[in-house]
């Protein structure tokens, strides 16, 4: 039995402490807390390649022709350590034309004055409030539980 180190404790009583079981709790929310980051990060990955691809369809975005540059976006949840990260692009050329216009000459010398097409930054605008919501709600005790 440990004594209670405190000055006006009586002799007769002991001091207890927890403190392992606090650590497996803490780590276990913890671990709790990440699974749940990166379901949500996942998730919401998911949300905004497909609000990408339903911008791409069409005005105000860019038109879809054969649907061959909406179907190339793409979204790839991944960790690296501690960091949950989501990969949400396109492997085609012309995304970032077709996002941010382009005027000028290009590198086989046609001058083009193509106007901005967003679809990304839209999408991105539109999922943002719920996906911060849901981290919050991760990194609150009571989101871990």
């Amino acid at each position: 039995m440990v004594a209670n180190p405190h000055p006006n404790a009586h002799p007769g009583s002991s001091a207890y402490t927890n403190a392992p079981q606090i650590a497996a709790e803490v780590v276990g929310l913890g671990v709790r807390a990440q699974a749940k980051a990166f379901a949500k990060v996942a998730h919401h990955g998911m949300l905004l390649e497909t609000r990408v691809k339903a911008n791409a369809s069409g005005r105000p975005g860019p038109r879809s022709r054969s649907g061959d540059y909406r179907s190339s976006w793409t979204s790839r949840p991944s960790y690296d350590g501690d960091t949950i990260f989501n990969t949400v692009g396109t492997n085609k050329p012309q995304g970032r034309r077709l996002e941010h216009g382009f005027v000028g000459a290009d590198r086989i010398g046609r001058v083009f004055n193509q106007p901005p097409f967003p679809h990304l930054a839209p999408a991105v605008d539109a999922i943002r409030p719920a996906y911060m919501k849901d981290m919050a709600n991760i990194v609150s005790w009571g989101g871990t539980r």
